[in-house]
């Protein structure tokens, strides 16, 4: 799995939120400041890129994050396809977005989603809550992946 990015190699600690970002909705996950644990935290409804845009910064801030890691649909094979481009134009837009609102650099990484919705939908049927939603679960795969990657124990 690698990762693209747009942030600096060496992060700093803190907490970090994760992305799902789908067309119709924004699945969005957290971790604690040691990045240990992982959560779901709310699912999004999709309005206009600044309604959305407004938001995502919101949640940023009340995280006290120090990073965002947004899901890349990269096709099965690993190439990039129209979607994985949808999305980097999508990032790109979002931290323009989020530095006029916040004032600040947001840091964003891009991290290989595939198989992301299976493995939630795997996780909520082992008896995992979907409170927050299936989209937010699939963020919070999404976000143990990069955590796991960094921590060398991924697959």
């Amino acid at each position: 799995m690698t990762p693209q990015s747009h942030a600096n190699p060496a992060q700093p600690p803190g907490k970090i939120i994760a992305l799902d970002v789908g067309d119709a909705r924004i699945g969005v996950a957290t971790c604690d400041p040691l990045r240990l644990t992982v959560r779901p935290l709310r699912t999004l409804r999709r309005h206009s890129r600044r309604r959305d845009f407004e938001a995502l910064a919101q949640i940023y801030a009340e995280e006290e994050a120090v990073l965002v890691v947004c899901g890349l649909p990269y096709n099965m094979d690993g190439s990039e396809g129209p979607q994985a481009q949808k999305m980097r134009n999508w990032a790109a837009r979002f931290t323009r977005a989020v530095r006029a609102i916040r004032g600040e650099h947001v840091p964003l990484v891009l991290w290989d989603e595939r198989l992301s919705s299976f493995a939630a939908d795997e996780w909520i049927s082992e008896g995992g809550s979907d409170a927050a939603g299936q989209d937010a679960v699939a963020a919070a795969v999404i976000l143990r992946s990069y955590l796991d990657a960094q921590h060398g124990t991924g697959l």
